[in-house]
């Protein structure tokens, strides 16, 4: 471990996080970003991290652009936003050695744009199961507890993900998986959920989980996802080790008549909503900022899959249109737009909830007799 070289890309909320436990352990880390408030905070007063242990500073520097040493690093981290995720890719790659690997710690389905660019076998996912924000350039808030899972989107064994898995685990555990299609898919489920309805509601998940009709819109986003994911022959697994998606997607049962698994479903939602209470989407964040928002790169990649299965996702669909025009400036985040949009979807999601429990070829009715 102590012989990696590590070339971070992007130091917001979760790179921050990341880079400052890189230098704090020393590791032999450039982290690189390219907005200048953040490099100059960075380089000027280190690393301001917060978290349950306190606030505390870590030296460390932020370059405005990738050093010019081609082929030096072992590992690339890209955790800048997903919009921005090839681009920092193509910028790193001829930095990279050449038995090393790109690491993806975006939420979404990152590695699948990856890949195709620098090899399968250079390409590797890192899941957070954690959240971090920053509130100002260069101070970061560990918003709550957790680690990763490592692995790659073939399921080979890798021995890079041991050396990728003692890095991290400064920063919290680290568990490898050889389904990390499956991982990915069960988070997309939960990150589509509240980091979207997060933006909309613009409040922190603690805050917005206490509304029972902001429970049920999660849980009927997930469902979404999961019919998906079941299309497309889909493991799903369970996140951090707790969330099973495939149990937490409503049944005909929960929506027509409500069911004693409904009342169960909600209070999942309440335990992770205390669990990550702090947690504000960093979509939201990016659109503070005058950045494009992630949602094509969460619901987004729901809804396009979706269509090529002929599956019917109304929620993220009017989760997309929502958020885009947030950024526009055409709608205002807050509860008031949540309800709306509650209101709004109510006969469209129940109907294709209902309908992602037929049977996928029904045979026509046989006509009457003359």
């Amino acid at each position: 471990m102590s012989g990696s070289r590590v070339l971070v890309m992007g130091c917001g909320g979760i790179g921050g996080i990341i880079a400052a436990s890189l230098f704090e352990h020393g590791i032999d880390a450039v982290a690189v970003t390219h907005n200048p408030a953040i490099a100059e905070a960075i380089s000027t007063h280190g690393f301001e991290l917060r978290d349950e242990d306190g606030s505390r500073r870590i030296a460390g520097r932020a370059e405005a652009s990738i050093p010019p040493q081609p082929g030096t690093f072992d590992f690339v981290f890209l955790v800048t936003q997903p919009p921005q995720v090839v681009e920092a890719a193509c910028a790193a790659f001829p930095f990279l050695r050449p038995n090393g690997a790109m690491v993806c710690f975006q939420n979404g389905l990152c590695e699948a744009r990856i890949a195709p660019l620098v090899g399968t076998d250079r390409t590797i996912g890192a899941i957070v199961a954690w959240g971090g924000s920053m509130p100002e350039p260069g101070v970061y808030d560990r918003t709550s507890a957790g680690g990763f899972v490592l692995g790659r989107l073939d399921g080979r064994a890798d021995p890079r993900l041991g050396v990728l898995a003692d890095l991290l685990r400064p920063i919290g555990p680290v568990d490898v998986t050889d389904n990390l299609r499956g991982a990915r898919w069960s988070k997309l489920a939960i990150n589509c959920a509240i980091s979207s309805l997060g933006t909309i509601g613009g409040d922190r998940l603690g805050a917005l989980v206490r509304y029972r009709f902001v429970r049920r819109l999660a849980l009927e986003v997930m469902t979404e996802v999961v019919a998906v994911a079941r299309r497309r022959d889909v493991a799903l697994e369970k996140v951090a080790g707790t969330i099973d998606l495939d149990w937490v997607a409503l049944t005909p049962a929960d929506v027509v008549n409500g069911s004693p698994s409904l009342v169960a479903k909600h209070a999942v939602l309440l335990a992770v909503g205390a669990k990550f209470r702090r947690l504000r989407s960093s979509m939201l964040s990016a659109i503070e900022r005058g950045r494009e928002p992630a949602v094509d790169y969460l619901n987004g990649e729901v809804i396009s899959r979706a269509r090529e299965a002929g599956i019917p996702v109304p929620l993220n669909e009017r989760i997309q249109w929502a958020i885009h025009a947030i950024a526009r400036r055409e709608l205002r985040c807050g509860l008031p737009l949540l309800r709306r949009l509650f209101d709004e979807t109510r006969t469209a999601v129940d109907a294709a909830t209902l309908a992602q429990h037929r049977p996928r070829h029904q045979p026509t009715a046989a006509a009457p007799p003359n």
